[in-house]
């Protein structure tokens, strides 16, 4: 991305400024009988446009509107630096260094890195697209460079929280095989992070909405293997999209959170969330599914009214804005993957705030506990 004119940026980042003031106006749709909140809200970095006004813009909206927030790694890894010992990747290097000169020194930074790739069956890939050698996922080669991978980011970023592996309990579902060899591969990564980062607060997310299946009275086994393997987490990342799921009203929403707190005993946090604004309509994908911005608001409700009486860590909502601006500059390839969470914003592709916005607000304005 090409940095644009100092001077232009400067006046775009002082008209969202002026826009992120509370407006006193706006009457709070969510209620709760607390006056203090128990946990801690944010967003990703995942920017609405692809030019830098439009990221530091994105920066700026967080920030004035969560007292978290969520750098979330799921592209590449400089997997041939990392073996070889040779230098990082510029692409790389030049990444992390926009993310460090957005980092603010008051809120809470949940560092959150894929290890599997985007159809989580694999390891994820290389800057130039290959995939390192192994035998078992658990080779001591990609141990030891994934570990010093997360180290690395560790000491540049120094996060609150970090999120080891992404959604995970996918790659059970694909292959129990490289399951089992993955296990391994992340225990003995997290036992040498442990030990470096005592106080570091590690887990692996899994995707809810794969999770939980709708109707079923009994856990399937790999449903319960998932069960099982949260009691080696310090909190459980949960990654949730209810329109994947098929759902699209409050009682679905709220099966879905019932099943989630029945099942897991440690702490909840959702690392990344949100639901969809409008229709999806992607015809390649045979996808139509019907959505609103009242039925947005209905899943914000349940989720913050959940994070609230539940004591979860921490709530991340996946965009601040839509990317229409950004979608638009996606190659062919990947403009229907990358369309699906497009309209999941708390915000319009201009900017105009949804009522998901006045759930959102209403709780962030309540002091934390």
């Amino acid at each position: 991305m090409k940095a644009q004119l100092e001077v232009k940026t400067f006046f775009i980042l002082l008209l969202i400024l002026c826009s992120c003031k509370d407006d006193d106006s706006e009457k709070p749709s969510s209620t709760v009988g607390e006056s203090q909140r128990n946990f801690e809200m944010g967003f990703t970095t995942w920017p609405y446009g692809p030019t830098q006004i439009d990221v530091d813009s994105t920066y700026l909206l967080i920030h004035a509107n969560g007292d978290c927030y969520t750098e979330h790694l799921d592209n590449k890894i400089p997997w041939k630096a990392l073996i070889d010992s040779t230098p990082f990747p510029a692409e790389f290097l030049n990444d992390l260094t926009g993310r460090k000169g957005q980092k603010p020194t008051n809120k809470s930074l949940i560092l959150s890195v894929s290890l599997l790739n985007g159809s989580r069956a694999d390891l994820i890939e290389d800057y130039d697209g290959s995939v390192p050698n192994y035998t078992q996922l658990n080779d001591s080669t990609i141990e030891i460079a994934y570990f010093d991978y997360l180290d690395y980011l560790i000491e540049e970023l120094n996060p609150s929280y970090l999120i080891a592996a992404l959604e995970v309990n996918e790659l059970l579902e694909k292959d129990a095989t490289k399951w089992a060899e993955y296990k391994l591969l992340i225990a003995a990564v997290k036992a040498r992070l442990k030990a470096k980062y005592p106080t570091l607060m590690i887990s692996e997310s899994i995707t809810l909405h794969n999770w939980y299946e709708p109707g079923l009275s009994t856990l399937t086994n790999d449903q319960q293997e998932v069960n099982n393997y949260f009691s080696t987490q310090d909190f459980a990342a949960i990654s949730f999209y209810p329109f994947i799921a098929g759902l699209s009203n409050e009682a679905g929403f709220n099966e879905a959170f019932d099943f989630l707190n029945t099942h897991v005993t440690i702490p909840i946090a959702f690392s990344e969330t949100g639901h969809l604004a409008e229709d999806l309509i992607i015809p390649n994908l045979n996808t139509n599914i019907k959505s609103d911005p009242i039925q947005q608001q209905q899943y914000m409700d349940i989720l913050l009214n959940n994070a609230q009486n539940n004591d979860y860590k921490f709530i991340t909502w996946w965009t601040y804005r839509d990317y229409d601006k950004l979608w638009n500059t996606f190659p062919a390839n990947v403009k229907d993957i990358g369309k699906i969470w497009r309209d999941t914003g708390i915000e319009d592709e201009k900017g105009a705030k949804r009522p998901a916005y006045s759930s959102w607000n209403s709780f962030y304005k309540m002091a934390r506990k």
